[in-house]
C-alpha cells in the first residue's frame, strides 16, 4: 500500500467528524436571510427586501493575535472565538453597520477535533451575541506549519448599512462630547507586551492571583472581547452618533482620531472612567510607562463614541436602560492640522 495522505499529517476524516461537530453552533446563530447550510461551497445570504432604501455594505477582517499563545499555554479554547467575532464587528459598528454574517478561518499543523469544536463555539457564541450569522468558514490542515497543539484564527465580517445613515465623522465638531464603553479587559491587543511583562519577564504562573487582582491570571488574561453591537444600534435608533471608534491596538491615540476630522482634538480625563486591573499590574511589574501604556492597550475603554454635548443625557440614560455602562469621557476641541487625542491625567 503506498503513502497516504492521512500518512503526510492531513486526516480527513478528522476534518469531516469536524464539520459535523460544528453544525449546531452554526445553527443556532442562523438568520431568515441565509440560504443554504453549511458544508457547501459558498456562503448565500440575500439582504432583507425592503429594509434598507440605499444598502451600503461594510466588511471587516481581523484575528486574535497572541492572545491565542494564552490559550495554548492554559489549554482553554472556548473564549477566543468571541474575540475573532468581536474584533471584526466592533471594527464596522464604527460604521453605523449591522454584522449579517461571519466566516472564520481555522488553521492547524494537526486538527484537534476537541479543541477546534471549542474554538468554533466561541465563533458562533461570539455571532450570536453579535446578532450575525455563522455563515461558513475554512479549516486548514497544514502539517509542519504550526506547532503540535498550535492554530490560528482570521475573521470575515460583512455588515450592511443606509447610506444616509453611514457614520463618518464628518460632522464631529468643537464643542462635541465623548462617551466612553468600557472593555472587558485587555480585549485582543497589547499581548506581547502582556506575556513579556507578566510571564517571560515576571514568571507569573496562569493558575496565580497576583496582588491587585481578584481573579486568576489566565481568567484576566483570556476575558473574551466585548461586543458592543447590539447596545450601540439601539443607541444610534435613539441619539445621532457622529462619530465611533473602536479602541484597538494603539490604544486611544491611535484610533480616536481615525472617527475625527482635521482642525479637530479629543481630550479625555482618565479620572472619568474605571480600568480593569490587569493594566496597573503590567505597568507596575514591568516599569511601563504611562505613554506605553496607553499607546499600546485600550486602557479601560474599548468603544468611544462622539455626540452633541445636548445628546450625553439621553445617550448614557438609553445604554444605561440596557444595563451597559458609559461615561462621559471626554470632548472635542479645536485643533490644529491633522485630528490628534490627548488623554489628561
Amino acid at each position: 500500500m503506498g503513502t497516504t495522505y492521512k500518512q503526510s499529517g492531513v486526516d480527513i476524516e478528522a476534518g469531516d467528524a469536524f464539520v459535523e461537530r460544528i453544525k449546531p453552533h452554526a445553527a443556532r446563530t442562523l438568520r431568515p436571510e441565509v440560504m443554504g447550510g453549511v458544508g457547501g461551497f459558498g456562503g448565500l445570504f440575500a439582504l432583507p427586501p425592503g429594509k434598507y432604501q440605499q444598502p451600503v455594505l461594510v466588511a471587516g477582517t481581523d484575528g486574535v493575535g497572541t492572545k491565542l499563545k494564552v490559550a495554548f499555554a492554559a489549554g482553554r479554547h472556548g473564549t477566543v472565538g468571541i474575540d475573532l467575532v468581536a474584533m471584526s464587528v466592533n471594527d464596522i459598528l464604527t460604521c453605523g453597520a449591522e454584522p449579517l454574517f461571519f466566516l472564520d478561518y481555522f488553521a492547524t499543523g494537526r486538527l484537534e477535533v476537541d479543541d477546534a469544536a471549542e474554538v468554533v463555539k466561541g465563533i458562533a457564541l461570539g455571532c450570536e451575541q453579535a446578532g450575525c450569522a455563522l455563515l461558513g468558514g475554512e479549516t486548514a490542515e497544514m502539517p509542519g506549519f504550526y506547532a503540535r497543539g498550535e492554530y490560528d484564527l482570521a475573521g470575515f465580517c460583512v455588515g450592511v448599512v443606509e447610506r444616509a445613515a453611514i457614520i463618518d465623522g464628518k460632522r464631529v465638531a468643537p464643542g462635541d462630547a465623548l462617551i466612553g464603553l468600557p472593555s472587558s479587559g485587555l480585549h485582543s491587543n497589547g499581548y506581547s507586551l502582556a506575556r513579556k511583562v507578566l510571564l517571560d519577564d515576571g514568571k507569573l504562573a496562569l493558575d496565580a492571583t497576583p496582588e491587585g487582582l481578584d481573579r486568576p491570571l489566565v481568567d484576566a488574561l483570556l476575558e473574551p472581547t466585548r461586543i458592543y453591537v447590539k447596545d450601540v444600534l439601539a443607541l444610534l435608533q435613539a441619539v445621532k452618533v457622529k462619530g465611533l471608534a473602536h479602541i484597538t491596538g494603539s490604544g486611544i491615540p491611535g484610533n480616536l482620531p481615525r472617527c475625527l476630522p482635521d482642525g479637530t482634538r479629543a481630550v479625555l480625563s482618565e479620572k472619568t472612567w474605571p480600568k480593569p486591573p490587569i493594566f496597573d499590574l503590567i505597568a507596575k511589574l514591568g516599569s511601563v510607562a504611562r505613554d506605553e501604556m496607553f499607546s499600546t492597550f485600550n486602557m479601560g475603554l474599548g468603544l468611544i463614541l462622539v455626540v452633541a454635548k445636548e445628546d450625553v443625557a439621553q445617550a448614557l440614560s438609553v445604554l444605561s436602560g440596557r444595563g451597559a455602562r458609559a461615561f462621559e469621557v471626554g470632548r472635542v476641541e479645536a485643533g490644529q492640522g491633522e485630528a490628534t487625542a490627548v488623554i489628561d491625567p
